[in-house]
């Protein structure tokens, strides 16, 4: 494996409190120096300039939908994990709802071995909480963190059985693993096909109610402060649930949230179109809730901010609106959304964006990721902060190529995605030896 040095480049790495000028060598699969002497560098080190552009660790994602095994028409592993690189994440974790779930240490196998054939992004399994994430009985949750699931959680459904998620966070506190839950009460949402407001009942469209988060955030900091279990929400998408979160943080309660990107930059109006390209979930919400989850961003009030990513092939997503299924492409475009609507308007700053997207959901989810110290793998991406593109689908490498983006001009672009020291993404080039 050859040594890359990174030179030029503005590096960003909050988990080290660096933020300078300077340049990175990576030899071995790792991170080996900042800053080398020149004798410290092997003659035959390839070298990337980075110069204008920021040098970070890789972005980490807490839930992708990869959808294999049984869903491949949506997304194949590799296919994910192209987009991921692409998109400059080099961990994801891969969510429980394929077919069949993610409910047995065999299944988590299978996706461990087929995303090291892929061998572009690394791929981290999240495992159900209940069997068939069917909300009853609880999955075998010490075979399944054994066989190598870092996370549990039945999401995109969430989980209404109070007494299965009570006993799951008193169960993982044993091996010290997160419960994810996506908030949600499925009696107020039936039928629900965008944000409940006066754009749905001016369209005629059956809303989702934000008390319908709101009421299940209340249920899951609270069972999380009574059994001291790591609980994680999200994505949050309501003014409700950021209040309820920035009161249960003050009291110490161990709880993170997370947030996407496309509740940060379009509005419930986009339904006007009727087009299924803009049913996503957490739906688009009114203006004011997009305003509230950018402060709770920037206030740390939601820790992290993960991409959405819900590919559903094309022919389900031309459906007609009430019949489409809620899902997006959104690997690719989630770094440039924040760097576009967060970062450029002041709302944030780099290491801000760094810790939103790589840092803290490296820590939310026990990986060794999201910090470039001595001695860490070496995943680091180099990104290009003055890039203008327009978001076009047939550029994805992603099966899906639904986004409620496309036709956008956003900012920032990732150049190269590097894992484990090896060239992963180059200037729009996936290659497994770039």
């Amino acid at each position: 494996m050859e040594a890359v040095l990174i030179e030029g480049g503005r590096i960003v790495d909050p988990a080290s409190g660096v933020d300078r000028s300077g340049r990175i060598l990576l030899e071995a699969g790792v991170v080996r120096a900042l800053d080398p002497s020149d004798g410290a560098i092997p003659p035959e080190c390839r070298r990337i300039d980075a110069s204008g552009c920021i040098v970070a660790p890789g972005l980490v994602d807490l839930a992708t939908e990869l959808r294999e095994p049984g869903r491949e028409e949506d997304e194949q592993i590799a296919s994910g994990v192209a987009a991921a690189v692409a998109g400059g994440y080099t961990s994801i974790l891969c969510a429980s709802n394929t077919d069949p779930p993610i409910d047995s240490p065999g299944t988590v196998e299978l996706v461990r071995q087929k995303a090291a054939v892929a061998d572009l992004a690394r791929v981290h399994v999240i495992a159900c909480v209940s069997k068939g994430r069917q909300g009853e009985v609880m999955a075998e949750l010490g075979l399944l963190s054994e066989a190598g699931a870092v996370a549990f959680s039945d999401s995109p459904r969430p989980l209404p059985n109070n007494a299965l998620l009570r006993r799951a966070l008193e169960y993982c506190r044993m091996f010290d693993r997160p419960i994810l839950d996506r908030p949600g009460v499925p009696e107020l949402s039936i039928g629900g096909v965008m944000h409940e407001g006066q754009v749905s009942l001016v369209l005629g469209l059956s809303g989702l109610p934000t008390e319908a988060e709101d009421l299940a955030v209340a249920r899951d900091v609270r069972l999380a402060e009574a059994t001291g279990g790591r609980l994680h929400v999200g994505p949050v998408s309501t003014m409700g649930a950021i209040d309820m979160l920035r009161r249960v943080k003050s009291r110490g309660v161990r709880v993170t949230a997370s947030a996407c990107p496309h509740n940060l930059t379009l509005s419930d109006q986009a339904l006007r179109s009727f087009d299924a390209r803009f049913k996503v979930h957490p739906p688009l919400r009114s203006e004011r809730h997009i305003e509230t989850l950018r402060e709770a961003i920037a206030d740390g009030t939601i820790d992290a901010v993960q991409s959405g990513h819900m590919p559903r092939a094309d022919e389900k997503k031309m459906n007609d609106l009430d019949l489409s299924p809620f899902g997006q492409s959104s690997l690719e475009t989630s770094l440039a959304v924040v760097i576009t609507e967060m970062l450029r308007p002041g709302i944030i700053d780099w290491p801000t964006l760094i810790r939103r997207m790589s840092t803290t959901p490296a820590e939310i989810a026990g990986i060794d990721a999201g910090t470039l110290r001595i001695g860490a793998p070496a995943d680091l991406i180099v990104i290009d902060p003055e890039a203008e593109w327009t978001v076009d689908e047939a550029s994805f490498h992603s099966h899906c190529r639904s986004s409620p983006l496309v036709g956008h001009t956003l900012h920032g672009r990732v150049t190269h995605a590097i894992v484990g020291g090896r060239v992963r993404y180059e200037s729009g080039v996936l290659s497994a030896e770039c």
